[in-house]
């Protein structure tokens, strides 16, 4: 079939992207779905700064490929072998394919799951493979998913169903800001009710920490940012207290409102500065649990005396530690209670012709998390 798709070419241009282009809007031929796959018509998807630093370069990506990963769409087809799944059913996409088998997933952590890491580092399928053509052109594939694009084809293990009544534009923020978000405070961390507890960097993954930290019942939850108008907005979520991370007693503010420091800091900037700022809000005995994906080169460094001699742990959370079957589920209950008001981070709609000024708006850190509508279903 035909369809149109933002594609990459090349990484690293210059900004604006409104006149550099680095996603260029074409009509790509999709096969359809082999065995154990879907086709998906995407009905929406998240403009998240994953794809920023794949656009930048900071992240090194197969081009040319189709980018996106945070995403909710419609099964239209299912291959061979898919029992679970049917055409209709509305599906949120999630960026890790689990095999089930594994001894990560046997111990409850499918997050770490290595099944599709090698497929994705050279832009295929799981199965093997690419279904994106241009021409007599294969083009790479993002994560298994390349959702800037009016259809996917995935693997069955890439999604789950969710119920209908969920607006798409709510249930693509599930694959990624919310399991990585509030994933890292309510599994990673397990922040316990009453817990001092710190949150820097608002974007969309580091606003659901809040909500999910609010959930916990943290106290006190500061929030922390370089943006006022995020700081605000993490106030009307939940944060107790907000503190501009720009201001030089930043530090020393979070300090004296906890009376010596935070029991847990969440890094969700994936910024070297934010990182430093997490590890010296902590109190002894707290834990730093960084969920934001800093370049890969990027170094911190601490003093390894005061980690032992004051008991501060360092620990890395991928999906939120997230059991997708499990927490997606277990997320959108919090969704509907009102505990969890996820379109509250939406900031405006986009289409595909629109996507490098969407983009340009991301790395200027006007927005929290723009949607793109392929075509409106």
């Amino acid at each position: 079939m035909e369809m149109r798709a933002a594609v990459l070419y090349e990484q690293g241009l210059s900004r604006p992207y409104v006149g550099s282009t680095p996603l260029v809007i074409e009509t790509l031929q999709l096969d359809g779905p082999g065995e154990g796959e879907l086709l998906v018509e995407i009905a929406a998807a998240g403009l998240c700064h994953s794809d920023l630093s794949t656009i930048e370069g900071i992240r090194p990506r197969p081009i040319p490929c189709v980018p996106g990963h945070e995403a909710a769409g419609i099964v239209r087809d299912v291959g061979a072998g898919v029992t679970d799944l049917k055409p209709d059913d509305h599906v949120v996409m999630v960026f890790v394919m689990s095999c089930g088998v594994c001894a990560d997933c046997a111990s409850g952590r499918p997050n770490l799951c290595g099944v599709s890491s090698d497929a994705k580092a050279k832009g295929e399928m799981v199965a093997g493979g690419r279904r994106l053509h241009r021409g007599g052109d294969a083009l790479n594939h993002a994560a298994g998913i390349s959702c800037f694009a009016e259809y996917a084809v995935v693997d069955q293990r890439s999604v789950v169903k969710v119920p209908k009544d969920v607006p798409f534009d709510d249930a693509a923020l599930f694959g990624c800001a919310v399991i990585t978000g509030a994933g890292a405070v309510l599994n990673t961390a397990g922040v316990p009710e009453g817990a001092p507890t710190a949150v820097i960097g608002l974007g969309g993954v580091g606003l659901n920490a809040v909500m999910a930290a609010a959930i916990a019942g943290a106290a006190p939850l500061i929030a922390m940012d370089v943006h006022e108008d995020k700081l605000a907005l993490a106030r009307s979520l939940g944060a107790s207290h907000a503190v501009d991370a720009r201001h030089a007693t930043a530090i020393e503010e979070v300090r004296d409102l906890t009376g010596g420091g935070v029991t847990h800091a969440l890094e969700m900037a994936g910024t070297i500065a934010a990182f430093e700022t997490a590890y010296a809000v902590l109190r002894p005995g707290g834990v730093l649990t960084s969920a934001g994906l800093a370049p890969a080169a990027a170094e911190f460094a601490f003093k390894p005396y005061q980690m032992v001699s004051q008991e501060k742990r360092i620990q890395g959370s991928y999906m939120g530690s997230c059991t997708p079957s499990r927490d997606v589920p277990r997320f959108i209950e919090y969704y509907r209670q009102g505990r969890l008001p996820v379109n509250r981070l939406r900031s405006g709609e986009l289409t595909l012709d629109q996507i490098n000024f969407g983009f340009d708006r991301l790395a200027e850190g006007a927005v929290v998390r723009q949607i793109l509508r392929p075509h409106q279903l």
